[in-house]
C-alpha cells in the first residue's frame, strides 16, 4: 500500500488533504505531522538556520512512519524541504511545484495572490525557475486576508481571496498557498484558469509516488 506523508504548518490542512487523498486516491494511506511555530517564526524573521534545523526534524518525524513520498504544503517552506529530501532518506515534494508547472504552461501573464508576504517570494521563484519565454509574474499580494484565516474565519478568507484575484489583469491566477483552496471554487466562472495546489499536488503525488 502507497503511504503519502504530509507536513503542514496550520491544522486546518489535515482534513483537506485527508479528504483528497480519499477521493483522488482511495486505496492509500496517509501520515501528517503538523508545526505551526515553523511559519509563525519564518513569517517573522525568514527561513533561518533554526527553522531549517526544525524543519528537518519534522520531515524525519514523518519519515519515521514509513511513507513513500512526502508533501510539505506550506509554501513558505516548501523550498526548503524539497532540498532536503536527501537528508530526510524519503523523496519530497513541494505542494506547489506541480501547480507552478501547470502555470506556466496554462498562460504567459501569471497573477500570484498571496495572503503573507513570506509566501511571495518563493512561489514567484519558482514560478520564474518553470517559466517559459513571455511569461510575465504578476506579484498580487492579499496580505490584508491573513489575519481572517488566522482567526478561523475561512469563509470570510477565501472571499477576500475571490474578491483580490477578480480585480487582477492577467492571463492565469495562481492562488499561492494551500489555505486558498476555498477561494479556487469561488472564481469559478473568472473566465480564466484559477490554480491552487491542493488538488493538483496529490493528483501527481499518486501518479508519480503509487506502488502497485
Amino acid at each position: 500500500m502507497t503511504i503519502i506523508g504530509f507536513l503542514h504548518t496550520a491544522e486546518v490542512h489535515v482534513g483537506t488533504f485527508r479528504g483528497l487523498l480519499r477521493e483522488l486516491g482511495p486505496g492509500c494511506a496517509d501520515v501528517h505531522v503538523v508545526d505551526e511555530s515553523l511559519l509563525a517564526d519564518a513569517r517573522v524573521r525568514g527561513v533561518d538556520s533554526d527553522v531549517e534545523h526544525r524543519l528537518l526534524e519534522r520531515l524525519r518525524e514523518v519519515a519515521a512512519q514509513g511513507p513513500d513520498v512526502i508533501v510539505c504544503t506550506c509554501s513558505t517552506l516548501g523550498g526548503h524541504a524539497e532540498r532536503m529530501g536527501a537528508a530526510v532518506g524519503v523523496p519530497v515534494l513541494r505542494v506547489d511545484r506541480p501547480m507552478a508547472e501547470a502555470a506556466v504552461a496554462a498562460g504567459a501573464r501569471i497573477g500570484v495572490v498571496a495572503s503573507t508576504a513570506s509566501t511571495l517570494g518563493p512561489t514567484c521563484e519558482l514560478l520564474a525557475s518553470c517559466a517559459r519565454p513571455g511569461t510575465e509574474i504578476v506579484e498580487a499580494p492579499c496580505l490584508d486576508a491573513w489575519p481572517l484565516f488566522e482567526a478561523g474565519d475561512l469563509d470570510g478568507y477565501a472571499r477576500r481571496v475571490a474578491e483580490h484575484a477578480r480585480t487582477l489583469d492577467v492571463d492565469v491566477v495562481v492562488l499561492a498557498q494551500a489555505s486558498m483552496a476555498g477561494a479556487e471554487g469561488l472564481l469559478a466562472d473568472l473566465g480564466r484558469p484559477v490554480l491552487c495546489s491542493p488538488r493538483i499536488a496529490v493528483r501527481r503525488t499518486l501518479e508519480d509516488y503509487t506502488v502497485v
